[in-house]
């Protein structure tokens, strides 16, 4: 029977800090989305792995360190836990599922801030953690690593929409260009890209 890997707890732990922090100053923001990976096809030569789609938890916190005119640029941390994304292989060797937790700090550029509905431009790296499976597909005992630690780069996109008092509405996109997990597989290393397309709220203290 599946057991949720421990980045649940690690998940809980930096949620909680975010929402006890002392005091929301003015011209911050914190937004809570729910958002979905998409597959990730990898694959080297006659070896190729099929990483599933999955839930992703997100929280984000932004201040605003400038506005020029119809632009406003903010500082952001943003963090994505997602429980469990399953691995499919002709390997049987290979690695049955993978948990994940990025944190990246980085740039948020609003445009037309004040406005109904407010696009914007994301880009930033940081800490990429991936929790491999106990097990191998075959259910023999994982020889990959427990955790390994990856460097991460994420750019996108999204929207702001007003919608009530302090409470906004969020869409976004982004791109989480990371190192790879740990699969048991020689053949597969390198570099992946990890899409997540989400929805949420924010709540803004300006």
């Amino acid at each position: 029977m599946y057991k949720p890997h421990s980045i649940h707890a690690r998940w809980a732990a930096l949620l909680l800090a975010l929402l006890t922090y002392p005091a929301f100053a003015q011209q911050q923001e914190l937004g809570l989305l729910l958002g979905r990976f998409a597959s990730v096809d990898r694959s080297s030569g006659s070896t190729k792995v099929d990483l599933s789609s999955g839930t992703a938890l997100q929280a984000n916190y932004g201040r605003r360190l400038a506005v020029a005119g119809p632009v406003a640029i903010y500082g952001e941390v943003h963090f994505l836990a997602n429980p469990q994304r399953t691995v499919a292989s002709a390997s049987s060797a290979a690695t049955r599922d993978v948990a994940t937790l990025f944190i990246t700090p980085g740039i948020r550029v609003k445009f037309l801030p004040s406005r109904a509905i407010s696009p914007y431009l994301v880009a930033g790296g940081g800490y990429a953690n991936f929790e491999q499976s106990r097990n191998q597909l075959n259910g023999q005992p994982n020889a990959a690593p427990r955790t390994v630690h990856r460097g991460v780069f994420d750019y996108g996109g999204g929207v702001d929409v007003k919608f009530w008092r302090f409470i906004g509405l969020r869409g976004e996109v982004r791109d989480f260009y990371s190192g790879s997990p740990a699969f048991n597989l020689a053949a597969i290393s390198g570099r992946q890209h990890n899409p997540v397309a989400s929805v949420g709220f924010v709540l803004k203290f300006k």
